[in-house]
């Protein structure tokens, strides 16, 4: 009997902070509408750092520069099994290129407050949302030197 090869769904995301609210965009889970940060899969050629970059200009149309990480996450998604290994990263938002999102599937970008997080945790698109966040808010902070890109 064959064996399937099991593989994790490497992403990235950007935790961004500007007047006590989050930079989240606004985005279809299935037939649902969601909070996610800034966030997408690492491709092909790219490093983690250049993958984030992309995701939130991508996604927000704002340019991000990753000062450090925030976490790596591991989740395995209940509905569909699939597992997921997210590093998500701080940093400072940058100019603003599009006054729209350049990701077809965004629906908008939207600033909440962390109330409004934990008070609509069915609106978050996975735990990982507001896991980061609360590392975020704790303080933890690891050098980007800690990813090396052979």
């Amino acid at each position: 009997m064959a064996q399937t090869q099991w593989l994790a769904h490497v992403t990235v995301a950007a935790v961004i902070q500007q007047d006590n609210r989050f930079l989240l965009v606004e985005e279809f889970s299935g037939e649902r509408l969601v909070w996610n940060q800034p966030a997408g899969h690492l491709e092909d050629n790219e490093s983690i750092i250049q993958a984030v970059k992309r995701e939130t200009l991508e996604e927000t149309g704002w340019k991000f520069e990753p000062e450090y990480l925030v976490g790596i996450y591991r989740w395995k998604h209940s509905g569909d099994s699939k597992t997921y290994l997210r590093f998500a990263f701080g940093g400072q938002l940058g100019e603003q290129v599009s006054k729209k999102p350049l990701d077809n599937d965004i629906q908008g970008i939207v600033w909440k407050y962390l109330h409004e997080l934990e008070c609509n945790g069915e609106k978050l698109r996975s735990p990982q949302v507001l896991a980061t966040i609360n590392d975020y808010l704790a303080g933890q902070r690891y050098p980007l030197s800690l990813l090396q890109n052979l």
